[in-house]
């Protein structure tokens, strides 16, 4: 176990008579990595079975079969893509699901015509696994529980009302399954392979489960330096993200964290990012503010959304993808390795 990010079991630190070095582990995790490990958190160990087998088995088909699962007019965030390095080395498979199918699910759910834009690019849902979509929907929404429950601890542990965090009913997620290939490839440069660059999410809250055989994924100590954050198959990963930063101002920390290469199979993770409701506006709580100024700016959860296309192919994209992107068209990344 790594000493810098806490296994909590959820259940003890949620009830009242929580023990007080737990909460004490929890806030110094929290204010200081923005990372825990949460056990006997109750979700069912056979609906993260039943997602992660579904997408097991989808990721495991030969790539000719998983090309006809990406997105048909391109979109970066809806279903199978995969992208190599530099040297057209396989970095990462994703499967990516948007909150709601399309235009019409988001309409039904009770979006505004101009928030059910964000949904206009349909998901993928693979013919090869027709439960698969349900199975989805029962992992989202036991993680989201998760999450909510994550945040009344927080607020527990900053010894504030346990309503501070005003995540609301009607929260915007997104789903992603990760897919980390094994790395046979050395070399002098390789000292350390980053699989996934170094980030903190834009969410609220991140919830994970990953499986493998090596402690890949790592979150960033105070001063810079690296810990691993061990799998437990009964675990699941919880990252504070900027979004959460910027209610407590500055508070808690963002779980900053990245991917190294490693281990002799393929090491997969699946994530719901959970942020407000998409007419938000975040921007510190009262209950942490500085009278005399923030650092932090306010920031539209509808303006995020709606602009991270653009803003991850103006960063991240290549050529070709952004020719695709622009002409309404699938794209599929070239590996030679």
């Amino acid at each position: 176990m790594s000493d810098d990010i806490p296994v909590i079991d959820l259940a003890a630190a949620l009830a009242e008579d929580a023990p007080e070095d737990l909460l004490v582990t929890v806030r110094r995790a929290a204010e200081t990595i923005g990372i825990i490990q949460v056990v006997n958190h109750g979700v069912p160990t056979e609906v993260i079975a039943g997602f992660n087998d579904g997408f097991r088995r989808i990721l495991d088909l030969p790539r000719a079969e998983k090309e006809q699962l990406t997105s048909p007019t391109g979109h970066p965030y809806r279903g199978w893509r995969q992208w190599p390095d530099d040297f057209g080395r396989l970095e990462l498979e994703r499967f990516s699901i948007a909150q709601y199918d399309d235009t019409d699910g988001a309409r039904a759910a009770g979006l505004s015509a101009e928030h059910a834009t964000l949904y206009e690019h349909a998901n993928v849902w693979p013919p090869q696994e027709p439960g698969l979509r349900a199975a989805t929907h029962r992992y989202h929404d036991a993680f989201v529980d998760v999450a909510r429950r994550v945040l009344g601890l927080y607020a527990r542990v900053l010894d504030v009302p346990a309503e501070t965090f005003p995540l609301g009913d009607d929260v915007y997620t997104t789903v992603v399954v990760n897919n980390y290939p094994k790395w046979p490839h050395t070399a002098a440069s390789d000292e350390e392979k980053l699989l996934l660059l170094e980030h903190a999410d834009s969410s609220v809250i991140t919830v994970l489960h990953q499986e493998g055989d090596y402690a890949g994924l790592q979150g960033q100590r105070p001063d810079g330096t690296w810990t691993p954050v061990p799998i437990r198959p009964d675990a699941l990963q919880v990252f504070t993200g900027t979004l959460l930063t910027n209610w407590t101002e500055g508070r808690l920390r963002p779980g900053r964290h990245r991917v190294v290469a490693g281990g002799s199979v393929t090491r997969r993770s699946s994530a719901v990012f959970v942020h407000p409701g998409l007419d938000t506006v975040v921007e510190p709580l009262p209950a942490f503010a500085d009278p005399e100024g923030s650092d932090f700016e306010p920031v539209s959860v509808w303006e995020r959304a709606s602009g991270s296309v653009e803003e991850y192919l103006r960063v991240f994209g290549r050529p070709e993808q952004l020719a695709a992107w622009r002409e309404n068209r699938p794209y599929v990344a070239e590996v030679t390795a």
